[in-house]
């Protein structure tokens, strides 16, 4: 079994820095559980990001939800990934996907499909939140983790006049959980790879 810590790269394009700042506690999540984390700001692409992603185990994609969807940001570097995965560039690496919006729904289930469905493309293998749903009974509250109740990826609300750090604590946590269990399942992946190539 190897002893390398897999490598994650948190991807994500913020348009007010919120989803920036969600993106931050993905990261930090990945670091407890092991991980190597690289950041790549998908609104400023260089040679370096193109081969961080390329290098990376596993990848979370991170966009707010605009009109329902993901930012256009977001879909201009995917259109940007044509040649990757017609190439199969991405193939077998982990991936996860996470959004914000201002509204309490905002439509995010749309844009984690859609983060989805771009992985799939890249013919890579989806992690979804690992969470069963918060403040769904009279005894939960709006502290508990997952309390928009999302199990393809996570989602957050932020309102929209509020400062880039004032996003919710529960989403944070529940944003550090993501990126700790896409931690967890890459090292699972990549020790398991280590063992069949030796065999």
């Amino acid at each position: 079994m190897s002893d390398i810590p897999p490598t994650v790269a948190v991807a994500c394009h913020s348009g007010f820095g919120h989803t920036a700042t969600l993106a931050g506690a993905v990261a930090d999540g990945a670091r407890q559980a092991g991980a190597h984390v690289d950041m790549v700001d998908l609104g400023e692409l260089t040679d370096n990001a193109w081969a961080t992603l390329d290098r990376a185990d596993a990848i979370i994609f991170g966009a707010p939800t605009y009109m329902g969807n993901i930012s256009a940001g977001f879909q201009a570097f995917a259109e940007q990934t044509g040649r990757r995965c017609v190439d199969g560039a991405w193939r077998d690496k982990i991936a996860a996907g996470f959004t914000n919006s201002g509204a309490k729904s905002g439509d995010k289930l749309t844009a984690l499909i859609s983060l989805s469905v771009f992985a799939a493309q890249h013919h890579m293998h989806w992690v979804n939140l690992g969470l069963g749903p918060g403040w769904n009974s009279s005894a939960g509250s709006e502290h508990d983790l997952n309390r928009l109740g999302f199990w393809l990826g996570a989602g957050a609300q932020t309102d929209v006049d509020a400062d880039r750090r004032d996003v919710h604590p529960a989403d944070l946590a529940t944003f550090t959980h993501l990126g700790s269990r896409v931690a967890r399942v890459t090292a699972q992946l990549t020790a398991g790879r280590a063992v069949t190539s030796a065999a």
